[in-house]
């Protein structure tokens, strides 16, 4: 039978327990070092599928989804920590760096998956310290939860000097540039606020940055660039008109038809 158990500390720090497999797609919304006790963890992105073993510890960067497959069974359940970086906290953690000794060469990764080096004393000590808490159900004080969040912060520091530029988004030279996220990420279902947030800014500065590389609105941005990729498809036979109109993010196939025929002048059952 299945055991499921998840300890959940403000959405921070997160522990899971259960013994029968289980599969779901997960969005990151905030940078995760995720650490496998033990059981093991298939995470597929984009096609590309990697395998966590206990001891083993992987950071996930932001603004992505992924594939997990959990695998467990009474003999070997799955156990696995969690510790989320929320934007608030990076940025109260950034005010307090001496600013001589940040990296300005560093730069943002495009890979959003990165499995940590094996056996390294920092990050055992971080996870395993706060495996009694869980063991006895006992959450942490609020200030022991932001000593180890400021642990997990210098293990990442120390990992990469790139890590720079991925943790701390949201200040010049490391914004996230505009196109190359809505490119990646147009098809989904995301709010103007929560673009504006993933790349790094408020919304008033979102739209003034977007105003200096497109004369488009950013709404009538996402509509072009997915009825071009929704074109592509059905020109190319891939999908039918049905199925590119979802595949690309839209809702409503009036809709699309609409927005499609008003673009290239006829209708997509037409090509």
């Amino acid at each position: 039978m299945e055991r499921l158990n998840v300890f959940d500390c403000s959405n921070v720090l997160i522990a899971s327990y259960f013994t029968d497999d289980l599969g779901c797609a997960h969005e990151n919304r905030e940078h995760t070092l995720i650490y496998l006790c033990s059981g093991e963890l298939e995470i597929e992105e984009r096609g590309q599928k990697t395998v966590l073993h206990p001891g083993e510890c992987a950071f996930m960067r932001r603004d992505n989804w992924m594939w997990l497959q959990k695998h467990a069974n009474k003999d070997n359940p799955y156990r696995s920590i969690v510790l989320k970086f929320t934007r608030p906290f990076l940025r109260e953690f950034y005010q307090t760096l001496d600013k001589n000794d940040i990296p300005v060469e560093s730069k943002r990764e495009k890979v959003s998956l990165r499995v940590l080096p094996n056996n390294r004393p920092d990050i055992r000590s971080l996870f395993e310290s706060v495996v009694p808490y869980f063991d006895s159900g006992i959450k942490p004080s609020d200030d022991v939860l932001k000593l180890k969040m400021i642990e997990g912060i210098y293990v990442l520091l120390n990992t990469d000097r790139n890590l720079y530029a991925s943790l701390f988004d949201f200040v010049d030279p490391w914004k996230i540039d505009i196109v190359d996220y809505l490119n990646e990420n147009y098809m989904h279902d995301l709010s103007m606020e929560e673009i504006a947030g993933y790349t790094g800014r408020s919304l008033a500065t979102f739209k003034r940055d977007f105003a200096k590389i497109s004369e488009l609105t950013p709404q009538k941005w996402i509509i072009r660039r997915r009825l071009e990729t929704a074109h592509d498809l059905i020109k190319s036979g891939k999908k039918k008109v049905t199925e590119a109109c979802f595949d690309v993010g839209f809702k409503n196939l009036s809709h699309f038809s609409k927005v499609y025929k008003e673009t290239y002048g006829y209708a997509p059952s037409m090509i």
